[in-house]
């Protein structure tokens, strides 16, 4: 097993806070660099007529809508793993805090070949609309996590309801769809009202988890690096949270060590389909 040090915490830190600056910086560069040309010296003339824009500048259309939730004939309503006779398990991301860790984490995942799936919090993605498409260019899966992120199975019928649509709602507006997963809060697995309640909004599945990282009690990175090895494997489904910094020094020795396991990390859809 990869050992993961004390000191990876801040090494991360410093590692995903590079990631997200020099992203930026490139951005900044690529925008000022088109913006200003040296003169050519040449004396005026008469206008030239103006070359036609490429087709996809033109064009009315936005991105392409994400995709809608599936359902896969033969599983529970329910899932808390996949396949076990595949070497393939998919890390599922709670999605809310800081972005920056959001974004270190994802680029972390992205260096090492992973694709990830990611369940958004409502007032999450009102605060940073410009994730959903990021986790969605990606190549990763993006999915319903409840509106506030309260205890949906304490929640009376019409507020349960409305914490599931208000997040579909704003899927739907970032991204052209609801989102592929739903992901009940403060529990793993839902109650049947929550379950029903899911499956009205047009998610045929309840995504829980068979590996809890226990990375939202800050325990340190080699502690969450210890409790995904120890019980990941083929077709597991791993809870994990955005937003800790104990998480982002964690996920390169974990994805080390599933690639020297032979498991690849894939996105949900991948794993279930």
């Amino acid at each position: 097993m990869v050992r993961v040090t004390s000191t990876d915490r801040r090494a991360a830190l410093r590692v995903g806070a590079g990631l997200v600056a020099g992203g930026a910086f490139a951005g900044a560069c690529s925008t000022s660099g088109s913006a200003s040309r040296p003169s050519s010296g040449a004396s005026p003339g008469p206008p030239s007529p103006p070359s036609p824009a490429p087709a996809s500048a033109t064009s009315p259309a936005g991105p392409r809508p994400a995709p809608a939730p599936r359902a896969f004939p033969g599983q529970p309503a329910q899932i808390t793993h996949g396949p076990r006779g595949r070497p393939r398990v998919a890390l599922t991301f709670h999605g809310q805090g800081e972005p920056a860790l959001a974004e270190a984490l994802l680029a972390e995942a992205e260096r090492h070949g992973a694709r990830v799936t990611v369940l958004a919090v409502g007032t999450w993605l009102d605060e940073h609309p410009g994730l959903a498409r990021r986790i969605l260019d990606g190549g990763h899966d993006l999915g319903n996590h409840t509106h506030r992120h309260l205890d949906i199975n304490a929640m009376a019928e019409a507020e349960a309801r409305a914490e599931i649509a208000e997040c579909a709602l704003r899927l739907k507006r970032l991204t052209g769809s609801v989102g592929t997963w739903f992901r009940p809060s403060r529990t793993a697995l839902a109650s049947p009202l929550v379950e029903r309640l899911a499956r009205a909004a047009g998610y045929p599945h309840v995504l829980s988890y068979d590996v809890d990282s226990l990375d939202f009690t800050s325990p340190g990175a080699p502690a969450v690096t210890a409790n995904v090895l120890r019980e990941v494997r083929d077709g597991s489904v791993v809870s994990l949270h955005f937003g800790y910094a104990d998480t982002l020094a964690a996920l390169p020795a974990v994805l080390d060590e599933l690639a020297r396991r032979g498991l690849r990390a894939v996105t949900t859809t991948e794993l279930i389909g």
